[in-house]
């Protein structure tokens, strides 16, 4: 049995002859570019849904000099803030017309340095990106230089003149070491993905990622406010699959101080972290304290409801996109960096150290008794 041959595309040929116009008249109504009239433009278009016309995406860059596309280069799509964050920046270039092509570089350079490429092969209108490393941006400037405009999500590079959208994490993180202080923690571990010298934290290690560096310096803040000296051993770098934030977890609960409380980086830290205190017996928050960056869907469904410190990753997604199309009309606007508020959500699973609940005095008859 014969199969019929597929249906040819239609043309801007086919749509002219519908709409009884010359081709040049249907191209020019197609493209969005060069005079023609309402009429003319109403037939055109009428005629292209009737035939199903789908444009030509190179001729149409040829004619207009742009692509409407925009190059998203992500650290981890596996993450679900950048999952939140990237729907945010598509609904935005989408009603504008904008394709959105996807790039996931595992936080790691040479992958971004592909993905840039890949993205200026393509001949996108403009890169919103997260960049792997503050002291590998040689890709990035070079794109920028060759009239890619860019804005960068998440995290900042110093020095970088371009615009960025980020959250005060250094507050947040800040806050949230501060009240577990208040409640009597003095061991606070934190746990994070970030590509590090070592696994574990030394005084003055320079992070290549803003955001983390960000996070790690609000704890050491609040310690240093509390007049606290923190062990170094208790921040965990280097954990991004899950064995290796299992083997951090693992390392943190071993030691002779034990943190009382723990903060995960991000919330895929933060699942192998409660796995772990489920596989070793141990109660959030009646042995071990636990909160986390980032508000997931599960957050306050699990036993206990997590507490969090929440980004808005769609909002973070829709002001880099807005940003990105400002600089596409043309703004000559200094480069500025866009600082959201984030929010700290107190759930049930922190409470205050046992050392702090076993040393506090008890009231019997109106008499403190310890």
């Amino acid at each position: 049995m014969n199969e019929s041959p597929a249906p040819r595309p239609a043309t801007v040929a086919d749509v002219a002859r519908a709409a009884n116009v010359s081709k040049a008249q249907a191209a020019r109504a197609l493209g969005g570019y060069g005079a023609v009239s309402e009429p003319v433009r109403r037939r055109v278009l009428d005629a292209a849904e009737e035939l199903n016309y789908r444009p030509n995406a190179l001729a149409r860059s040829m004619n207009t000099g742009r692509s409407q596309t925009i190059g998203v280069v992500i650290a981890e799509v596996e993450n679900p803030f950048f999952g939140l964050a990237i729907r945010g920046a598509s609904d935005v270039l989408r009603r504008h017309g904008y394709d959105v092509v996807l790039a996931n570089t595992d936080e790691r350079t040479d992958a971004e340095e592909d993905a840039i490429r890949v993205m200026l092969d393509k001949r996108v209108d403009g890169i919103i990106a997260s960049p792997a490393d503050a002291d590998a941006t040689a890709h990035l400037s070079a794109a920028m230089a060759a009239g890619s405009p860019m804005v960068f999500l998440d995290r900042h590079v110093p020095g970088m003149e371009v615009d960025s959208v980020e959250v005060d994490l250094r507050r947040l993180a800040g806050q949230a070491t501060a009240e577990l202080l208040e409640l009597g923690h003095r061991g606070i571990g934190f746990i994070s993905a970030v590509q590090a010298p070592s696994d574990v934290y030394e005084p003055g290690m320079t992070l290549p990622n803003s955001s983390v560096a960000d996070r790690l310096g609000g704890i050491l803040d609040a310690y240093a406010r509390a007049g606290i000296e923190p062990d170094p051993r208790w921040m965990r770098l280097n954990a991004k699959a899950p064995e290796t934030i299992r083997a951090a977890t693992q390392a943190l609960l071993d030691l002779d101080d034990a943190p009382t409380a723990i903060i995960a980086s991000d919330s895929m830290v933060g699942l192998e972290v409660l796995k772990v205190l489920r596989e070793r017996s141990l109660r959030v928050p009646e042995d071990v304290s636990f909160l986390m960056f980032d508000d997931m869907a599960w957050s306050p469904l699990v036993d206990p409801p997590i507490t969090v410190l929440s980004q808005p990753a769609y909002d973070m997604g829709v002001a880099a996109a807005t940003a990105l199309l400002e600089r596409l009309r043309g703004s000559s606007t200094p480069p500025c960096r866009r600082v959201l508020e984030g929010e700290m959500i107190r759930r049930a699973s922190v409470a205050p150290a046992r050392a702090a609940v076993d040393e506090a005095p008890s009231m019997v008859g109106g008499t403190a008794v310890r």
